[in-house]
Order: C-alpha cells, then sequence, then structure tokens
C-alpha cells in the first residue's frame, strides 16, 4: 500500500492507494497552516489512526509538492510514519512520459501525475483539466507527451477579488446558480462567479482543440472543484476528481519495478 500526498498552494490531498486507481481511503487538509515535520508527523498519525490501514501495510510514500516552502516537512514526517521509501515527483524522476516542452524543469508535480495517470488510464490524446487553486489545461498525447497546456486563475480569485477589492459586497461561497439572473447580490456574485469561471473553461478547452487539431480529444476535470463545476462543463467527457492521487501511485509503482 502506497500513501501519495500531493500537496498544493490551499489544499493538500491525500490518499491510501492500494492499486493505482483504488483509494482505501482519502483526506482533504489545509495547505495554508505552516506546519513543522513534527506538526505533520502528528497529523499524519491522526489521519491514519481512523484508516483501514496500519503503518505496517505501508510500504512507500510518494510526495507530489507545488509548494517548495512545504515539501521538506513533508518529506521528513513522511519518512517517520513510513517504514519504506519516500519518493519525490520532479522532472527528473524516471517515468515513461515526455515533457516536451521549452523548460521541462518547470513542470510541477502535478502536471507531471496528471499526464502520466492520462497515458496509462485514457491509452487516447487527452486534455487534463485541473480545477484548484490554478485552473491549469495540460495535452497530453495517447503515448504520454506533455506538450504544454494553459495556466489560468482558479475559480475561487473572482470571490476573493470581490470580497477583498469592494466595500459592500459580501463574501459568498462558489457554488452553481439556480438562475442566471440573481435576485439578491450573493446569488448576482454566484452567478456571476460561477458562470463566468464555466465559460472561461470551455472556451479554453475549445481554443486547444482548435489550434492542437485534436477535436476528439478526451476532457477530464480533475481537483478540488472537479465535482462542483465538472457536471456543469459543456467540454468536459469525464470527471475524475482523484486523477493526481491515481498518477502518483503510478509514479510510485514505476519507480518501485
Amino acid at each position: 500500500m502506497q500513501l501519495v500526498v500531493d500537496v498544493g498552494n490551499t489544499e493538500t490531498v491525500l490518499g491510501l492507494a492500494t492499486s493505482p486507481t483504488e483509494l482505501a481511503a482519502h483526506w482533504r487538509v489545509s495547505s495554508m497552516v505552516p506546519r513543522t515535520a513534527d506538526e505533520t508527523t502528528v497529523l499524519l498519525r491522526a489521519l491514519l489512526a481512523g484508516s483501514p490501514a496500519v503503518a505496517g501495510d505501508i510500504d512507500q510514500a510518494v510526495l507530489g509538492s507545488v509548494v517548495p516552502s512545504a515539501t521538506h516537512s513533508w518529506v521528513r514526517s513522511l519518512g517517520q510514519i513510513v517504514a519504506g521509501p519516500v519518493v519525490t515527483v520532479g522532472p527528473t524522476l524516471p517515468l515513461p512520459i515526455k515533457l516536451d516542452v521549452e523548460e521541462p524543469m518547470t513542470v510541477g508535480a502535478d502536471r507531471i501525475v496528471n499526464t502520466l495517470a492520462a497515458m496509462e488510464m485514457y491509452h487516447r490524446d487527452t486534455i487534463a483539466v485541473d480545477l484548484g487553486t490554478a485552473t491549469t489545461f495540460d495535452c497530453i498525447t495517447a503515448e504520454g507527451v506533455f506538450m504544454g497546456g494553459v495556466i489560468s486563475p482558479g475559480l475561487s480569485s473572482g470571490l476573493e477579488w470581490l470580497g477583498k477589492r469592494t466595500a459592500k459586497l459580501p463574501r459568498v461561497e462558489l457554488e452553481p446558480p439556480q438562475q442566471v439572473i440573481g435576485r439578491r447580490t450573493e446569488t448576482c456574485i454566484q452567478s456571476g462567479v460561477f458562470l463566468s469561471a464555466v465559460e472561461a473553461v470551455d472556451g479554453i478547452v475549445r481554443r486547444i482543440k482548435a489550434e492542437w487539431k485534436k477535436p476528439d480529444a478526451l476532457v477530464v476535470a480533475t481537483g478540488g472543484f472537479a465535482k462542483v463545476v465538472g457536471p456543469h462543463l459543456a467540454t468536459v467527457d469525464r470527471t475524475e476528481p482523484f486523477l493526481t492521487l491515481y498518477g502518483l501511485a503510478m509514479a510510485g509503482r514505476h519507480v518501485r519495478r
């Protein structure tokens, strides 16, 4: 069993992978709370205490982090929890994918494992749309070649901007509006932010398909907002919230071979 950890800018998602596409348990914790390695270890032990696994069942940990300041603490903490190796995903890790971009060393761990997961799960040209703190669009060939993509502001950015930059507009939750035309200030904001995000994602996907000349590319939504927003996206074929965790588990399996 592998303990897979995806450290994002806003949230960290953890899972116990019994196979590359099966999770015995999963958790989501804040990345915005600074933690020492000792504090992270306490948190991990508390999460695992309520899981179906015991420490001896976990023979490897795989870490993917886009937060350099948190990476060291997670590596140290995982080393105290897991008896086996701790694998840190990065551009130099030997994986059966190719980063065919101008600066491959700058590609984030999340985009690397999303590429690996898309190749092994779908075996076709894929656009992986990761709906997190930022919204990323990754172009991945059937052979596992990462061709590049798009990075845009995340879905919560509009709500945060309105809350901080305006004197009288309230903060609201990101959720689908019941109708386009809001009847209260809160519903006006929800409608505007949510539908703007939906139209932006669909518009970018259509532009990618046209430029890439891959009109039949599979579009997969993942990330923290995938379940909320995915069903409202006309261009999305599948919603897989744990694509990144699956990719981490696959990376761990390849390294262990």
